[in-house]
């Protein structure tokens, strides 16, 4: 009998910028508690990563009592984790789709500005507020945050490591922003799962995750280089895109726990 488990559950509360590693989290349709409902965008509202902007990695979060800390080197701001937004919906762009959001204060903005050097705003969607995952991989007509594409993204560290043996330098999961990681099992073994238990919640696997260059930026330092995804491209490569992880959604919304056991379906 194979032992899966659960090991590490993150969260990126403002897309893009730090994540916050959790020892447990709710399960919400749209994504785990909290996951991607900020993002920042430019003047034309269309959503900024560190795709584009790499220094949005220097931007870490934290969260507690139902308070986000965003610290930039020596300077923090604190944001509540489920704003009451000052200003009216707006339309802002993600990827090919067009949601409403808010924006959740100048004053948060303009810190945001000064310190990436650049006119944004920081915009806030609403639970309540819709963008329908791809219908080509619905399940029940699924929600999701404003995260890429979908509500969940599961990793396997066996999967991670089978990469590390083939890198000069090993890198770090963070390159690859997770939601949940697991333990044991074979290398890429959750490319071929469908239906699956973590504890009591039910996910289903619905298509593999294709990667971008925001896997080329260092995390700590926001430098960029040409790995890990040049070598993940030599081996992990089908129709032209490069795939290292599975995104899921979710069949309920219990609370998911480090140390839960996974069982395949």
């Amino acid at each position: 009998m194979r032992d899966l488990t659960l090991s590490e559950i993150w969260i990126y509360p403002v897309k893009s910028l730090g994540g916050i590693r959790l020892s447990s989290s709710k399960v919400m349709e749209k994504g785990l508690l909290y996951d991607r409902r900020f993002m920042l965008v430019d003047e034309n509202g269309k959503f900024m990563t560190q795709r584009v902007y790499p220094k949005m990695a220097m931007f870490k979060l934290s969260v507690h009592d139902g308070t986000l800390t965003v610290r930039h080197h020596d300077d923090t701001l604190t944001i509540p984790a489920i704003p009451k937004p000052n200003e009216p919906a707006a339309s802002v762009q993600i990827w090919e789709n067009i949601v409403q959001a808010h924006e959740v204060d100048t004053t948060y903005s303009a810190w945001f500005s000064e310190r990436l050097g650049m006119k944004c705003k920081l915009v806030f969607f609403p639970e309540e507020y819709e963008r329908p995952v791809d219908p080509a991989y619905k399940v029940n007509d699924e929600q999701v945050s404003l995260a890429d594409a979908y509500p969940f993204l599961i990793i396997g560290q066996s999967s991670l490591d089978d990469l590390n043996t083939r890198l000069k330098e090993p890198v770090p999961m963070n390159r690859f922003r997770p939601n949940l990681v697991f333990t044991g099992g074979e290398p890429f073994e959750e490319d071929h799962w469908r239906n699956f238990q973590i504890g009591d919640n039910g996910f289903i696997a619905v298509k593999p995750c294709a990667r971008c260059v925001l896997t080329t930026v260092n995390q700590d330092t926001a430098e960029k280089g040409a790995e890990p995804l040049k070598t993940l491209a030599s081996y992990r490569t089908r129709s032209s895109k490069v795939y290292f992880g599975q995104n899921l959604v979710a069949t309920n919304h219990a609370e998911i726990n480090v140390g839960d056991k996974i069982t395949l379906g």
